[in-house]
């Protein structure tokens, strides 16, 4: 099992749409996926219970620390065939929850929006956080993606200096559109949808599902078919 944790501690960064659409690019190359949302309000959870029966699998695990439970651990079983888990972070994670979220983690995705305050904290949490020689003994892939970018902004100097003073990579950039707020009030992804009415977010987006197979394969590893197939759609 390959686990992407999708983390940022302000919220409004776009975690919940970058772990759905993530999990959908998983799902439609027929990958057995599962989103663990630690976020107490759920949104990833809403998402996938008012997902359609004809759109493919995408398991769940509940990792919100609510009330004191002994049904947690159930709640968070994920199935032993699950080869991409993709968790969903809260905004402000901090203690336990936190250094549970990263020992799963097989590699970690920031999605950042193009503000100056919102860059700003998400430096601090990256430099403080994630940059810990714990973290850097364990060489945790660590990829940025632009989130909610304007069109008439295609590139932003704090990003790019948030990018260059911690030596970080840019996956990619996401451009604020509302097809991802119609798909997520239809429980489904832009890979789930036809491929005509999200083209443009698709080629966006695939460099993100494209990062983590290589992190898990090496980059030099060739895709599969269904992952070849899935890029070419991109650009119908």
């Amino acid at each position: 099992m390959h686990t992407t944790l999708v983390i940022n501690p302000k919220g409004g960064s776009g975690k919940t749409t970058v772990t759905v659409n993530l999990a959908s690019y998983f799902a439609a190359t027929g990958v057995p996926t599962a989103v663990m949302d630690y976020d107490p309000q759920g949104s990833s959870l809403n998402w996938l219970s008012l997902r359609p029966p004809h759109a493919k699998q995408i398991r769940t695990a509940n990792a919100a620390r609510q009330r004191a439970t002994p049904l947690r651990s159930m709640a968070m079983y994920v199935p032993p065939d699950t080869q991409q888990l993709i968790i969903d972070a809260p905004a402000g994670a901090c203690g336990m929850v936190l250094q549970e979220m990263l020992e799963r983690a097989s590699c970690i995705l920031v999605p950042v929006t193009p503000s100056t305050i919102d860059i700003h904290a998400t430096a601090n949490f990256v430099k403080e956080t994630l940059l810990t020689q714990h973290l850097q003994a364990r060489k945790l892939p660590i990829g940025v993606v632009a989130n909610k970018v304007r069109r008439s902004m295609p590139s932003y100097a704090p990003l790019q200096w948030f990018l260059n003073s911690l030596n970080l990579k840019l996956i990619a950039r996401l451009v604020d559109s509302d097809v991802y707020l119609k798909v997520a009030e239809a429980g489904i992804g832009i890979y789930d949808m036809d491929p005509n009415f999200s083209a443009s977010e698709r080629q966006q987006f695939a460099p993100i599902g494209e990062w983590i197979l290589n992190q898990r394969r090496g980059p030099d590893a060739r895709p599969d078919a269904n992952v070849y197939e899935l890029s070419r759609t991109r650009f119908a």
